[in-house]
């Protein structure tokens, strides 16, 4: 089986509509999402309505979370963004059923999803929704042998934005554009599978990644999209830091 996961949306149609027509150039059976459809982004009612459509699997990510619930631990930037992402979920009365369909979307998603050897979660093994695992946490053994002990080989994960593989021996693969394709090992690991819509790795290009479960591989993809036209629509929106789109030029 050949499944692509994307994660980290943010409400960034455009880089969505994109990767979404890469893969299925790709010819994969499946697509899962983990998380963080929206937040940020000015498109999070288009974002959620492509995933509820084409994606069989979608973890709860913590952006996903603050919409339904009061955001816990976000910057003022994050919390104003998200606070205009639930103006916009509550005052589409244009389809109310359309509406409702959204609501019960995000109100039932899992926290995680585990398949055997496979584990699907946002955040990390620990805490699904909100842990945050960047490269640095390499040089912290005694995180990351506790992280690696919470599941039982490949764990599938989004939240920082940073693409990489996270090994058991304690070092962190980072995909290159000559270099993105990983045999996977009887070795256990952590696989970011990077950002779709708020790429941070200095790379603005979204961001995914294709797992075949029968070869036993992962792929990173890199797609371009028109990133001036996702920061103008941010720039037009009072709501949401001119930074949220700036930062997207530059993969930061």
């Amino acid at each position: 089986m050949k499944r692509a996961v994307i994660s980290d949306i943010h409400g960034n149609y455009e880089a969505l509509t994109m990767v979404l027509q890469h893969i299925k150039e790709q010819a994969v059976d499946e697509i899962i999402c983990l998380g963080d459809i929206i937040g940020y982004g000015p498109d999070p009612l288009k974002c959620l309505d492509q995933v509820m459509e084409n994606c069989q699997l979608t973890i709860l990510g913590n952006h996903d979370q603050a919409a339904i619930f009061d955001p816990e631990g976000f910057n003022p930037v994050a919390m104003k963004a998200i606070f205009w992402t639930r103006d916009q979920l509550e005052s589409d009365n244009a389809n109310l059923e359309l509406s409702d369909r959204r609501w019960d979307f995000l109100g039932e998603l899992p926290r995680r999803h585990d398949e055997g050897k496979y584990l699907f979660v946002h955040g990390s093994p620990r805490d699904p929704t909100n842990e945050y695992v960047f490269p640095e946490h390499i040089y912290e053994k005694s995180r990351m042998q506790m992280l690696m002990k919470r599941f039982e080989q490949y764990c599938f994960q989004g939240h920082t934005h940073i693409p990489g593989i996270f090994t058991e021996s304690g070092s962190f693969l980072e995909p290159r554009q000559q270099d993105n394709f990983f045999r996977l090992t009887t070795d256990k690991c952590m696989i970011n599978v990077g950002s779709v819509g708020q790429p941070r790795d200095e790379d603005p290009r979204a961001c995914y990644i294709i797992l075949d479960t029968h070869e036993n591989t992962v792929q990173y993809h890199r797609v371009e999209y028109d990133v001036e036209l996702t920061r103008q629509k941010i720039h037009a929106i009072s709501d949401l830091d001119n930074m949220l789109g700036d930062r997207l030029l530059t993969g930061r």
